[in-house]
């Protein structure tokens, strides 16, 4: 991997969500944290083998941080209003697609009734669309993503009422 696709690597994962990638190849490897990850700070680690050149990393600027009188109570506000819900999480990291092709109806929406086993969305990663399967039945009563956008491992796409 040559500079050039290094730095567009970087301003890429800067462009999305992503907290953290990793790319390993052969005796290559490149890790890249944002400050979603737990730390604030911007990190690349380069392989121990072959010294490279050190590239300058633009920190990405941090969101406006939410008053803290207004933080415990929407927490126990989300807490409240999730209680008893079932969640559907990605079990890749992708992009997110509710439908098969934008002209297609979504595979599953706010008041569908789904099983186990149910295709409920696709998840694309590296060219590779792939069916994501409920592993719980009941009603969807909310849908977490916007259509199109970027997932992470384990994230919530779907909250179901099992009732």
């Amino acid at each position: 991997m040559n500079y050039k696709e290094i730095t567009d690597l970087i301003k890429l994962v800067n462009k999305t969500n992503l907290s953290e990638v990793k790319l390993k190849d052969k005796d290559f490897e490149i890790s890249i944290r944002t400050s979603n990850f737990q730390g604030k700070s911007t990190q690349v680690v380069q392989p121990n083998p072959a010294p490279m050149m050190q590239m300058p990393v633009a920190p990405t600027p941090a969101a406006p941080a939410a008053p803290v009188q207004d933080a415990p109570a929407k927490k126990e506000s989300e807490a409240k209003s999730t209680e008893g819900l079932l969640e559907v999480k990605s079990p890749i990291v992708g992009t997110f697609y509710r439908s098969s092709s934008p002209d297609k109806p979504a595979y599953a929406k706010v008041g569908d009734t789904i099983e186990k086993g149910d295709t409920v969305c696709i998840v694309e990663a590296m060219k590779l669309f792939n069916e994501i399967e409920s592993e719980v039945s009941g009603t969807i009563v909310k849908v977490m993503i916007e259509d199109a956008a970027p997932v992470e491992y384990d994230q919530v796409l779907f909250l179901v009422d099992p009732s």
